[in-house]
């Protein structure tokens, strides 16, 4: 099942100070609701361990993250792919750009194009998509946080 989403955030931050939390493992790992552990691997490289609740499926999911098209402070891609076992798997990318706001701090638009299957799959499109909408609200509110709390 595709799932695509995309928002916009303002961040009560300068953008280069945004950029620095976005790449800083601990503020991530603090960030990103239900996760375990975020380990660097290798240069712009993750494993992760995240434990979550879509509907009536709790998934550990274990997978890889990749950092690229880096450009500081402005943005970069993401990309990775994670397995939930009998769950299923989730895998696909996001874009994150950062853009300076009118009257101080920065916006942060992403947008996430990604695949999942498995059991995940069989809840259908609304349930999941709603899920992913709640999660992401939980993973920026918590890194709107971070950022404005110089954590």
């Amino acid at each position: 099942m595709a799932m695509v989403m995309n928002g916009e955030v303002q961040l009560a931050a300068p953008r280069d100070e945004v950029w620095k939390k976005l790449n800083d493992p601990a503020v991530l790992k603090a960030c990103i609701p239900g996760c375990e552990s975020l380990d660097v691997t290798g240069e712009n490289q993750f494993s992760a361990v995240a434990v979550n609740k879509i509907g009536p499926v709790k998934a550990k999911f274990k997978g890889t993250v990749n950092l690229t098209d880096l450009d500081p402070p402005n943005g970069y891609k993401i990309s990775g792919q994670g397995d939930g076992g009998i769950a299923g798997f989730a895998k696909g990318g996001a874009s994150v750009n950062l853009k300076d706001a009118d009257g101080g701090g920065t916006i942060l638009v992403y947008n996430v194009d990604a695949q999942i299957g498995g059991k995940l799959a069989q809840l259908g499109q609304r349930l999941v998509n709603g899920a992913a909408k709640k999660l992401a609200d939980q993973f920026f509110e918590k890194f709107a946080a971070a950022v404005k709390g110089g954590a």
